[in-house]
């Protein structure tokens, strides 16, 4: 009699625990390439804004403008990420100028502070669904494995009724519970490169915001000295700053 060794026909008749085991790798999998294929878009769309950005900030912009820009853009729920460090800086140093904060070193404290501030909340959200992932690739051939001991162990346990045990009798009860082996393996493989893939990226991305940074703080630091007095309340923005490499 020929057995039917179909992955389907392993599946149905594999024990409840088993199937339940095979279930719920299989919704981890789904998970995990759905977070697999929004972090790999979401990331793309990333460096792009922050090139972008990145080319409008060196073509010698007058930083206020730019600041408006980018302020008009976060309002509207736009905006790269680096954009969004640039505004939290530029906005802090305006609002210290403001109240007529004249020492150079906290200027440029405080600017630091809330870009460091801003940097550190773009890089959690770079990061959001990363844990999923690993837990995912760690946790999901164990959980396969006790599938697969459970299946063998359920087999063994039907074989012991049996007057006669051939290879034929314990082939299919092993041949199942190895399914949830392979299917732990299906789901933890993927994760485990795509976490390293997007960690390394988010580190790039981390890399390239720090740099920013402090290429920034350097730009305050040589036009705070240059600039003129504080200006009163809303006047701010009649005042320019140059900037360059």
């Amino acid at each position: 009699m020929n057995q039917d060794f179909s992955i389907f026909s392993l599946v149905m008749h594999a024990s409840w625990v088993v199937q339940l085991v095979m279930a719920g790798l299989l919704l981890a999998s789904l998970a995990s390439w759905t977070v697999i294929f929004g972090k790999l878009f979401g990331l793309k769309r990333v460096r792009g804004d922050n090139e972008e950005f990145e080319r409008e900030f060196w073509a010698g912009r007058n930083l206020n403008e730019l600041y408006g820009d980018a302020t008009k853009r976060g309002n509207e729920g736009r905006g790269a990420p680096m954009e969004r460090i640039f505004a939290s800086g530029m906005r802090e140093f305006l609002k210290l100028r403001e109240r007529r904060v004249s020492d150079p070193g906290a200027l440029l404290d405080g600017a630091r502070r809330a870009m460091r501030a801003s940097f550190q909340r773009e890089i959690d959200a770079a990061e959001s669904n990363l844990s999923f992932l690993a837990s995912v690739g760690s946790v999901s051939p164990y959980v396969g494995l006790f599938g697969t001991v459970w299946g063998i162990m359920h087999a063994f346990v039907g074989l012991s009724n049996m007057q006669q045990v051939t290879l034929a009798t314990v082939a299919p009860g092993i041949a199942e519970a190895l399914v949830a082996t392979a299917i732990g393996l299906f789901a933890a493989i993927p994760a485990v490169i795509a976490y390293n893939r997007f960690a390394r990226d988010i580190d790039r991305i981390a890399m390239q915001q720090e740099t920013f940074i402090e290429e920034f703080s350097n730009i305050l630091q040589r036009n705070v000295g240059a600039a003129p007095p504080p200006a009163p309340a809303g006047a701010h923005a009649q005042s320019g700053f140059q900037h360059s490499r």
